[in-house]
């Protein structure tokens, strides 16, 4: 529904977007991100604003092994954050590896729990992982489906995990507003980002952002560790591949 279903078709999908993104190269002494905000629609309408965003890992693509990947639920209703059951995930580009150490420290510490139908329906995540096939030689991930959860709980996860380590990235799969009239939404993701940038959660619903619970979170966690945020790339629907009666918004933001 959301990218090809055939490998060959997807993987050059993937591989242009990535070309076109990395057609003005970032600066030399530009940092390779700790954490990344990425959208999670359709990728003809935000994998471009992805895009962006991914190409930033380039340089680290050899050091990157894990990669937790959160976002919100969007068909099944449930409390706290759920881990799948499963030990693998499969996209047309093969199998990803769930990271076995990171679930098992997750459910050790009772700071996730395993719900494979949290999982089953839920593309937020899934539409992450052509890009990181593309990208990084070999990786392992941990995904998580956020349901009802407080900021806490999220920063609880994000605490008890090894995120200081430079082969982990942290991942935030998020939308932003959705079908509003084109120069309404520009308006409100402007703000948004603004509220993103500065690292200030308190104001952000869902509303503004889907996946704004794990986003709350990930700004508890990027405050805590001294981190900045800068926005790499900001469009929406009607700037990629739809009308722009109703639009869904898409930011690109890093974390360094």
């Amino acid at each position: 529904m959301f990218y090809p279903s055939d490998p060959a078709e997807l993987r050059a999908m993937v591989r242009q977007m990535l070309a076109e993104a990395g057609a003005d190269p970032a600066p030399a002494d530009e940092a390779v991100p700790r954490a990344l905000i990425v959208p999670h629609a359709g990728f003809v309408y935000s994998g471009p604003v992805a895009a962006e965003a991914y190409r930033l890992l380039a340089p680290a693509a050899d050091r990157i092994r894990r990669v937790v990947l959160l976002g919100p639920s969007h068909r099944v209703p449930f409390r706290g954050l759920a881990v799948p059951q499963a030990d693998a995930l499969i996209t047309p580009l093969g199998a990803v590896e769930v990271d076995a150490g990171l679930k098992s420290r997750a459910l050790r510490l009772g700071v996730a729990g395993e719900a494979d139908l949290a999982h089953a329906h839920e593309h937020c995540l899934e539409v992450q992982l052509p890009f990181l096939q593309a990208l990084l030689p070999e990786f392992t991930v941990l995904p998580v489906v956020v349901g009802e959860a407080t900021d806490r709980s999220v920063l609880d996860l994000l605490e008890a995990l090894p995120l200081e380590e430079t082969d982990t990235l942290l991942l935030v799969s998020s939308d932003l507003s959705h079908y509003h009239p084109y120069a309404e939404a520009r308006r409100l993701d402007a703000d948004t980002v603004d509220e993103i940038l500065s690292l200030s959660p308190e104001s952000l619903t869902g509303e503004r952002a889907c996946g704004y619970k794990a986003i709350r979170g990930l700004l508890l966690w990027a405050r805590g560790h001294g981190m900045s945020a800068r926005l790499v790339d900001l469009r929406n629907s009607g700037d990629t591949a739809g009308g722009r009666d109703q639009v869904v918004g898409y930011a690109s933001i890093a974390f360094d």
